[in-house]
C-alpha cells in the first residue's frame, strides 16, 4: 500500500486534530514485559506495560485493562489505537467500562505519532506531525497493533482470551490504523500491501478520516467484511485553510465498507475530540452524554457481532434517540 499517496492530504486532517490536544510528556522504556504501574479496581486491574519489538527496534508501550472474569473463563479482547498526538492513556474511560463488563482491552501507544511529538522546537511542530502522518508511521502503527496482540496472546494472559472474539478499535488516526488491520487495501503503481490481521473479527471505528488518493473508497474498503461499528458526530468537523473534513467523510467510509453487518451512529453534538478522555471544546453535559452512549453502544455492538440478538442494539437506539442525528444498522 502506497500510503504516501493516501495520506498526502489526510496528514492535514490528523494534524489539526492533534493541535486540539494538550501536550503531555510520556516515557517509553525497554521490555521484556515489565509492569511499571498496577492499579486494582473492583472487578478488574489496570497495568502499564513497557514492551519493545526487537525486530523493529521500536518501543510499544501499552495499557492493559484486565477483568477478573478471566480467572474463570475466556474473555473478549479489544486492541485500541489512539489518535495522533495522544497516548495509551488517552481513552481510559473505554478501558474501564469494558473491563467492568468482562472485556479485556489493550491500549497501544504508537511512539512515532504519540504525545512525544509535542516535545522539541515549536517551530518544527508542524513538520513533526506531517512526518508522523506519513507512509512509514502509518504502516508502523499497524505493526504496533499486531505486535501488541502477539505479545499478549503468547503470554499467560493469552490463555484467558477468547480468540474468536478479538476486536480492533481506534479513534481518528487510530481508526485508520484499525481499518488497515481490518483489511483496507490500496494498489499503487501495480503494487498492493495488504496489512489485514485475520485475528480481528470485528472493528470499532471512531471518527475515521477518509483514505485520500482515491475519490472512490470502495476499492479500498470493500474488502473489509468483518462486522464494523462507526461512531461520529454531526459536529465532527476539521477545518484548516484550503481543506476541510467533516462528517460526510465519515459517512463515505461507512458506505464503502463491504461487511454484511455494519452499524453507524451519528450524535447530534460533540467535536472531533469529544471521544478522548479530556474535554476541550465540548460542554460537560455533551462530553458525558457522548462518552456514556459510546460505551454502551460498543458493548451492544460487541455482543451482536458475536452472535447475540440484535435486540441490544435496538434497545440502545431507542434509549438514545434524542442524542442521535442518524442511526443505521445493516
Amino acid at each position: 500500500m502506497n500510503l504516501a499517496a493516501i495520506l498526502r492530504r489526510h496528514r492535514w486532517v490528523v494534524l489539526l486534530s492533534v493541535l486540539l490536544l494538550a501536550p503531555v510528556l510520556v516515557a517509553s522504556t525497554h521490555a521484556p514485559v515489565r509492569v511499571e504501574t498496577q492499579e486494582a479496581q473492583p472487578g478488574y486491574s489496570v497495568r502499564d506495560l513497557e514492551w519493545t519489538d526487537a525486530g523493529r527496534g521500536r518501543a510499544v508501550p501499552v495499557k492493559l485493562f484486565w477483568p477478573d472474569a478471566a480467572r474463570s473463563g475466556k474473555v473478549p479482547l479489544v486492541v485500541f489505537s489512539h489518535g495522533i498526538g495522544s497516548a495509551r492513556d488517552g481513552y481510559t474511560y473505554l478501558g474501564h467500562y469494558w473491563a467492568r463488563h468482562g472485556i479485556a482491552s489493550i491500549h497501544v501507544q504508537h511512539v512515532g505519532s504519540d504525545r512525544a511529538l509535542w516535545q522539541g522546537n515549536p517551530l518544527t511542530l508542524v513538520s513533526r506531525f506531517q512526518q508522523a502522518a506519513g507512509e512509514a508511521e502509518a504502516v508502523a502503527r499497524v505493526r504496533d497493533q499486531r505486535f501488541a496482540l502477539d505479545q499478549l496472546l503468547a503470554g499467560e494472559w493469552g490463555t484467558h482470551v477468547d480468540r474468536a472474539r478479538i476486536v480492533a478499535a481506534g479513534h481518528s488516526y487510530g481508526a485508520n490504523t484499525t481499518l488497515m488491520s481490518a483489511g483496507a487495501r490500496v494498489v499503487r503503481d501495480g503494487k498492493a500491501i495488504d496489512l489485514r490481521d485475520p485475528r480481528f473479527s470485528a472493528a470499532i471505528v471512531i471518527s475515521a478520516p477518509p483514505f485520500y488518493g482515491d475519490d472512490d473508497f470502495r476499492p479500498i474498503l470493500s474488502g473489509i467484511t468483518i462486522p464494523t461499528l462507526h461512531v461520529t458526530t454531526a459536529d465532527d468537523i476539521i477545518r484548516i485553510p484550503g481543506f476541510g473534513s467533516g462528517v460526510d467523510d465519515r459517512l463515505k467510509v461507512f458506505d464503502a465498507i463491504g461487511g454484511a453487518h455494519k452499524v453507524l451512529a451519528v450524535y447530534r453534538h460533540g467535536t472531533h475530540n469529544v471521544f478522548t478522555d479530556h474535554r476541550y471544546f465540548d460542554s460537560r453535559e455533551v462530553s458525558e452524554q457522548v462518552k456514556q452512549a459510546t460505551e454502551a453502544l460498543s458493548l451492544a455492538f460487541i455482543d451482536t457481532a458475536y452472535g447475540r440478538s440484535t435486540a441490544e442494539l435496538a434497545r440502545w437506539q431507542s434509549g438514545h434517540r434524542a442524542l442521535l442525528a442518524r442511526y443505521d444498522a445493516r
